[in-house]
Parts: C-alpha cells; sequence; structure tokens
C-alpha cells in the first residue's frame, strides 16, 4: 500500500473510530493536528509517514477516556497498523509517539524522543491553545462536570503527574496549569511561531474574563 492509500485508509478508520468521541477530541481535532503537522513537517527533516499516522492515530484512544490506561492508545494503533502491513519499525515508532507526546508524560525524565516526536507534539500542542484551545477545555470541563471558574480555589502550580491526572479544579485553572506553559514547551522554531500568537490571544482572553467577573 502507498502512501497516499495508506492514509487514506487510516482516515477512515479514525473516522469510524471516534464518531461518538468527545467534542475537543473527535475527529476534528485530529484532522487539525495532521494539518498542523503536516504544516510543521514543511520546514524539518522528517519522515512523513511516520509523522502522518502518529497524528492521525495519537487520540485513537485516549487515556482520559479509558480509565487512566496509557498503553491503551500505543495498542489500539499497533493493532490496526499490524492489520494494514505496515512495518514494525514505523509502527514501534508510532507508538512511542503516541506513548510519550502527551503533556503528563512530561513529568517523567524523557525516554523517547526523535524529530517525529517534537512535530506531533508541536502540532497537538498548538490545538490546545489559543481560541480552539479555549473552546476545548471548556468543552471537556462541561464534559467532566467542572466549574468554569471558582476563586477560592487556586492553580496548582507544583502538582504531580497524578495530581494532574487526577485533577476537578475548575477549567480556568487549567490555563495556568497547562495551556500558558506550552508556548514554552514547542519544539520546532515553526511551532513555537504559532503558538506565539495563540499564547497572546488566550492571555488577552483571561483579561476580559476577569473583567466581567468582576
Amino acid at each position: 500500500m502507498d502512501h497516499e492509500a495508506t492514509i487514506a485508509q487510516t482516515i477512515l478508520f479514525v473516522q469510524d473510530t471516534l464518531k461518538n468521541a468527545e467534542g475537543g477530541h473527535d475527529w476534528w481535532h485530529i484532522h487539525r493536528v495532521w494539518t498542523n503537522a503536516k504544516l510543521i513537517a514543511k520546514t524539518e527533516e522528517a519522515d512523513l509517514l511516520i509523522i502522518e499516522l502518529a497524528a492521525l492515530l495519537h487520540d485513537i484512544a485516549d487515556s482520559k477516556f479509558h480509565n487512566g490506561d496509557e498503553e491503551i492508545g500505543p495498542a489500539t494503533a499497533g493493532t490496526y497498523l499490524h492489520s494494514i502491513g505496515i512495518d514494525e519499525d514505523i509502527i514501534q515508532h508510532v507508538q512511542n509517539i503516541i506513548r510519550y507526546m502527551s503533556f503528563k508524560s512530561g513529568f517523567d525524565k524523557p525516554a523517547f524522543h526523535t524529530i517525529e516526536l517534537a512535530i506531533v507534539q508541536d502540532a497537538d500542542r498548538l490545538d490546545a491553545i489559543g481560541a480552539i484551545g479555549i473552546a476545548r477545555a471548556f468543552n471537556y470541563g462541561g464534559f467532566k462536570g467542572r466549574e468554569i471558574y471558582n476563586p477560592e480555589i487556586k492553580p496548582d502550580l507544583n502538582m504531580s503527574k497524578e495530581a494532574y491526572k487526577n485533577s476537578t479544579a475548575p477549567t480556568i485553572n487549567h490555563f495556568y496549569e497547562k495551556l500558558l506553559l506550552l508556548k514554552d514547551k514547542m519544539n520546532t522554531q515553526t511551532g513555537k511561531q504559532l503558538a506565539q500568537q495563540r499564547h497572546n490571544f488566550m492571555e488577552d482572553y483571561l483579561r476580559q474574563f476577569y473583567i466581567e467577573c468582576n
């Protein structure tokens, strides 16, 4: 199967698998990350097939929706990729990108890093900030039944990985605990440039939010 056919088949698999997904982790999130990844890849020397497959499959079974199981995503992606005859070294690379690209993985000592991971990670982080990122944060907060804002509950800027995974704090806190931190965690020059404008938009949004709250 050639590159284009592989990607086309993978798109169909992802669309079908995520047809009932939460709105911040649905096919359109995947599509944006895939588009961002291809854009960033134009300015880097990297394996485009690995990048596209990892971008398309990175949330195929997000641990947040599977009782915190951090291996179900790589396993689901691996089963699919084996089924369409992808080479084992590519499968393992894609699985490791999925395994190590998330924000919560950053709480641990880095165990794996390639330019392909850097690109897909940047693409995913871009979709977590800016106007889209704000919409996704509140959508997920609503999905989990969280408060929008509670001035009595302060952001925890020194939380552990387990505390981050189990947090039930108001959605506004998530801006300080993750979203506003992403600009300085981008890997590629293109990712950094794209993140700055989105970061600025979030800061403007928060200023307006507090004006209206007060």
